[in-house]
């Protein structure tokens, strides 16, 4: 058998279980949108959880997880790009950068239920935060961090190697490099991989369950004092996000309408998620035509 016809025969091959692969998947999103897209109205999407029997909604849920996303971000963020600044630009091919990468990589396979079993013996019991917001995001953080770190390294490290010995080249130190040139070059890959991130931590239930907690007290979204324990931007009350309401809903039994509450919220969850994708695209695409001016 020729070269030829091996190489169109392993193509075909690749190709052909790449298109099963996509067909699953575009079959399971297909599934997971025409089961719940009939249940989602104005009213679903903003009205509290507290008439699930009347129709009730998951406006409390959504917000919980677009809150938990930004407070997640705040925090891992700037973790994230150190790291990455440090093993992109500073750091020696040395036994210890080797070992701290293999730790990264072995922290990014944890299963997220051991993250959250830790954030609840530590966040949650050890340093007295309870079942909160931040408690969770902070479990997310270690949850994201390794994943996020690499992406950011990714981005750093795609920067050409030509553009750092200009700018030393021109006197600069290597922080003035690192900060005046390669980070603005690496931004849209950066704003990238934290707005995928962002769209993992929005899907995220295992983790909040022992961290962020299965209940909703009342919000007031009037109050916009974070310290009041009714205002919608307290970091320290219980919150649950959509992905625990959608386990929450299915594993209880107690609402009347669970499936269409279940099938509706997982819907909105993977519109969203969807979206975080586009939106990176689209913000990674902008940024890159505008720095290339």
């Amino acid at each position: 058998m020729s070269p030829e016809r091996v190489d169109r025969i392993a193509t075909g091959v690749i190709l052909g279980l790449a298109g099963l692969v996509g067909l699953v998947i575009l079959s399971l999103l297909i599934y997971i949108l025409a089961m719940g897209l009939p249940n989602i109205s104005w009213h679903f999407l903003t009205a509290n959880a507290e008439s699930f029997a009347a129709g009730g909604g998951i406006r409390d849920q959504l917000f919980n997880s677009l809150y938990l996303v930004v407070l997640t971000l705040i925090v891992s963020v700037p973790l994230a790009l150190c790291a990455a600044i440090y093993l992109s630009e500073y750091a020696p091919e040395n036994r210890w950068t080797q070992m701290l990468r293999l730790a990264i990589e072995v922290l990014s396979s944890l299963p997220s239920v051991v993250v959250g079993l830790f954030g609840y013996l530590v966040f949650v019991l050890q340093f007295g935060f309870d079942f909160s917001l931040l408690a969770g995001a902070l479990a997310l953080t270690i949850l994201n961090l390794p994943i996020l770190t690499r992406s950011c390294e990714d981005a750093l490290q795609q920067v050409p190697y030509l553009q750092r010995q200009a700018g030393l080249g021109l006197g600069m130190s290597k922080w003035r490099v690192t900060t005046k040139i390669v980070l603005p070059a690496a931004l849209p890959g950066i704003i990238t991989g934290a707005i995928l991130s962002a769209g993992r931590i929005f899907g995220e239930a295992a983790a909040l369950i022992y961290t962020a907690g299965q209940s909703s007290p009342a919000i007031n979204y009037a109050d916009w004092n974070p310290f009041k324990p009714t205002s919608f931007l307290n970091p320290m009350r219980p919150a649950e996000t959509l992905a625990v309401h959608i386990w929450k809903v299915n594993s209880e039994g107690l609402v009347l309408d669970a499936r269409a509450v279940s099938n509706g919220s997982a819907a909105v969850l993977i519109i969203t998620i969807l979206l975080f994708n586009l939106v990176a695209r689209y913000v990674g695409h902008r940024i890159k035509q505008r720095l290339a001016k």
